[in-house]
C-alpha cells in the first residue's frame, strides 16, 4: 500500500506533459518488444502448414534455376507432385530427373513456356497441363530484369517490353489459368515472388521498369488475397531481397552467398514455411532485418544510396565491355 501511495504522489507531482511522454515511451517500447517476439515466433518457431491440404500438385514457373528450382525441390520433399514450367526443355528434363532422384515417387510434368515469346500458346499449354489435376499451389516465380543498370531512356524497347511481358503479363495469365480449378475445389495457395526493389526501398533507380512490374505483382497479390480469401484460396506476395542466383549475379555483381544474401535453397526453405499465412512477407530472417533497418532511414537517404550503388555498377559494367 505504501508503494502504491508513493507512486500516486509521484504522478501528482510531475507535469502532465512528462507523464504523457513517459507513457508514450513505454507504449512504443512494449510495441517494439511485442513485434520482435512475434517475428521470432513466425520466423523460427511457428510450424509450416500441411501443404498437401491445398492439393496434391504444385506448379512452379521459372523452375529450372535459382529460387524456382529450389522451391520445386522443397515442395517435392513435402510430398507434392510437380508441374515445372520453363522455357528450356532440356533444363526441364534435367531438373525433373534431379528431383526424382532426391524424392523418389514424385510425379512431374514439364511445360515448355517461353514467357518472353508467345504468351497465348504458353497459357494454353498450362491450361492443358492442369486439366484433371488437383493443383493446390502455384508459385509464380518467373521474372527477368535488365541485363545491366540503365537509365530509363537508354533501355531498348525490346528489353523493357520483355520485362513487362514476363513479370507482369506472365504472372497474371498463369494465375488466371490455374485459379478456376482452385475456385471449384474451394482451396489453394498462390505465391507471387515480388522484390525488395518495389517494396523495401522507395525507389530502384536505373532498374525502373523492373521495379514497377514487381510493384504490380505486390498490389495484384494484395487485391487477390482479399478477393479470394473467403473462397479458401490464400494469395501471398513474398518479398526477397538479394538471393545468390544467376539473375542477381548478373544484375548486382554478387558472386556468392553470405549472411545477408542467402542461397536459393535457404530462401526457398524459409519461403515454404510461410505459405498460407500472411498476404505479404519477407521469409528469410536477414532480409527482414535489412527491411527493418531501411525503414529507419529517410527516403532521401535511401534514394541517394541506391542511386550511388547502381551508378557505380553501371560504370563497372561499361568498363568491362
Amino acid at each position: 500500500m505504501l508503494m502504491i501511495h508513493n507512486i500516486h504522489l509521484l504522478i501528482k507531482t510531475q507535469p502532465f506533459w512528462l507523464i504523457l511522454i513517459t507513457c508514450l515511451g513505454i507504449f512504443i517500447a512494449l510495441k517494439r518488444v511485442t513485434s520482435l517476439l512475434k517475428w521470432v515466433f513466425v520466423t523460427f518457431i511457428r510450424s509450416s502448414k500441411n501443404l498437401k491440404r491445398y492439393g496434391s500438385w504444385a506448379m512452379i514457373t521459372g523452375a529450372t534455376d535459382g529460387i524456382g528450382k529450389a522451391f520445386a525441390i522443397q515442395l517435392a520433399e513435402k510430398g507434392l507432385n510437380l508441374i515445372l514450367v520453363g522455357r528450356n526443355s532440356n533444363k526441364l528434363q534435367t531438373v525433373s530427373k534431379e528431383i526424382q532422384l532426391r524424392c523418389p515417387g514424385t510425379e512431374i510434368k514439364a511445360v515448355v513456356f517461353d514467357f518472353s515469346g508467345d504468351i497465348a500458346a504458353g497459357v494454353v499449354a498450362v491450361e492443358n497441363a492442369v486439366k484433371g489435376l488437383d493443383v493446390g499451389i502455384l508459385i509464380n516465380n518467373v521474372g527477368i530484369t535488365y541485363p545491366a543498370a540503365r537509365y530509363f531512356h537508354e533501355v531498348e524497347e525490346k528489353v523493357w517490353m520483355n520485362i513487362v511481358r514476363v513479370n507482369l503479363e506472365g504472372t497474371t495469365r498463369v494465375t488466371r489459368a490455374v485459379l478456376p480449378g482452385m475456385i471449384e475445389r474451394k482451396r489453394g495457395a498462390i505465391v507471387n515472388i515480388g522484390s525488395g526493389a518495389a517494396i523495401v526501398v522507395p525507389s530502384h533507380p536505373l532498374y525502373a521498369i523492373y521495379a514497377a512490374t514487381k510493384a504490380y505483382v505486390d498490389q495484384l497479390s494484395r487485391c487477390l488475397y482479399v478477393e479470394y480469401k473467403h473462397m479458401g484460396i490464400h494469395v501471398q506476395c513474398q518479398v526477397p531481397l538479394y538471393v545468390a542466383t544467376q539473375m542477381v549475379s548478373k544484375a548486382a555483381s554478387i558472386e556468392k552467398a553470405s549472411m545477408f544474401i542467402p542461397r536459393a535453397e535457404d530462401y526457398a526453405r524459409a519461403g515454404v514455411r510461410r505459405i498460407g499465412y500472411e498476404y505479404r512477407c519477407t521469409p528469410y530472417w536477414s532480409h527482414y532485418l535489412q527491411w527493418c533497418f531501411a525503414s529507419l532511414l529517410s527516403d532521401d537517404i535511401l534514394n541517394a544510396w541506391r542511386l550511388a550503388v547502381v551508378i557505380r555498377r553501371r560504370r563497372d559494367s561499361i568498363h568491362l565491355q
